[in-house]
């Protein structure tokens, strides 16, 4: 069994990060999956992909869970349906889960030098400029990328756009946290971020303040 790190933020906040290691076979033992998921996995092509599908539903056994008691919404969306919020993740050889009993996003992503021809699609790139390397600059671009997408999975509304929409506060990397604003058709609403890096992957969870 593969649970790499498990973080218990408060007595109602946990996150379980699992590191892919064992063949398709290995995770699917014991597990019962529904017609929907196992559609889903089904109709992959990627074998991580697969892997990394089956990786969560070994992270919600741990923490008392079936797939039975997951569901999606129209909008892919996971839920639990103990009335409990859970927010999933995967990139490459990791996957993760964050549950909470308030709405809660997470986001694992590979540190990859792609990120910077796409940053400007996401965040204002000058912002970062005073960095010493691009490593660095590389660094905290994968903890803004990974703190919108954990914001927008918690959000979950259409149009909402990460350059536009959403704020993310500068930081100091030993920091470990920062904050984050989105405003959106009026509102405005902010979280906590915090973050992790570990192997060359970064993974971030945002909570409402």
């Amino acid at each position: 069994m593969a649970l790499y790190k498990t973080i218990t933020i408060d007595e109602a906040t946990k996150v379980l990060i699992w590191k892919i290691e064992e063949s398709f076979e290995w995770l699917s033992e014991g597990i019962e999956l529904t017609p929907h998921c196992r559609n889903r996995v089904d109709s992959m092509k990627s074998d991580l992909h697969r892997r990394g599908f089956m990786c969560i539903r070994h992270l919600l056994a741990a923490e008392g869970y079936v797939d039975h008691d997951l569901y999606y919404d129209d909008h892919g969306k996971p839920h639990l349906k103990d009335g409990k919020f859970i927010s999933i993740t995967h990139s490459f050889t990791f996957a993760g889960i964050i549950i909470s009993d308030q709405p809660i996003g997470i986001d694992i992503e590979k540190q990859r030098e792609k990120i910077m021809k796409i940053a400007h699609k996401f965040t204002p790139l000058k912002e970062y400029r005073t960095l010493a390397n691009d490593d660095a600059i590389i660094r905290k671009l994968t903890i803004v990328w990974g703190a919108k997408e954990s914001i927008y999975k918690y959000m979950s509304v259409p149009g909402l756009l990460f350059l536009h929409h959403i704020y993310v506060d500068d930081f100091d990397f030993d920091e470990m946290k920062t904050t984050a604003k989105v405003n959106y058709q009026g509102k405005e609403e902010s979280f906590k971020i915090d973050y992790l890096e570990f192997e060359g992957f970064t993974c971030v969870y945002a909570l409402p303040l």
